[in-house]
This record gives C-alpha cells, sequence and structure tokens, in this order.
C-alpha cells in the first residue's frame, strides 16, 4: 500500500465531531497559521484525494487569508498558493485549534 493511500485512509480517525482540540478552516481567523488535522468522514475517496493533491494533508500548514461576505467561500494559504475553498468544503477540513 502506497504512503498517499494510508493517509487517505487515516482521514476517517476518530469521530466526525469537532473536539475541544480542533476547528475547522471555515473557522479560523483570517491571518493565523495552523495545521491539518484531518478530514470529514463525509469526505468520499474522490473527494479526499482532491484535497491531498491540493495540499491540505495531515500536519500541512494553512492560514485563512480572506473571506467573502454573506458565508461565502474562504481564501486559504496551503502549499504556498492561495485557494479559495466554498464554506462546505472548508468545514470538511479540520486543523488543529489556535492557542
Amino acid at each position: 500500500m502506497s504512503i498517499t493511500t494510508e493517509r487517505l485512509r487515516s482521514r476517517t480517525v476518530g469521530d466526525d465531531v469537532v473536539s475541544a482540540g480542533e476547528t475547522t478552516i471555515a473557522d479560523l481567523p483570517l491571518g493565523r497559521a495552523t495545521t491539518v488535522t484531518r478530514l470529514c468522514v463525509e469526505a468520499d475517496a474522490t473527494t479526499a484525494r482532491r484535497f491531498f493533491d491540493l495540499g491540505f494533508a495531515p500536519g500541512a500548514e494553512v492560514i485563512a487569508m480572506r473571506r467573502a461576505p454573506m458565508r461565502g467561500p474562504v481564501v486559504v494559504r496551503v502549499a504556498g498558493y492561495e485557494i479559495a475553498l466554498r464554506r462546505e468544503q472548508a468545514q470538511c477540513i479540520k486543523v488543529a485549534a489556535l492557542s
């Protein structure tokens, strides 16, 4: 089995309740760096693979850069570039809580 397959499989470890030790990209304060911990359980294999290919692998550093008004997309910096995610996608990526 490849490392990629193992990392994708690890997205379902634990339950899908956001614990005290994590939050989602959609809820990050702007400009604060944190790391990806896992993906939500609802993410199918294709979606999980796409997130992984974009750089949202466990341990990756992410920064919320901008938010569109009216609960629109969130612009996130990951792997040296910025990407806009729909709010539903951003809620699927769990990150370490800020201290």
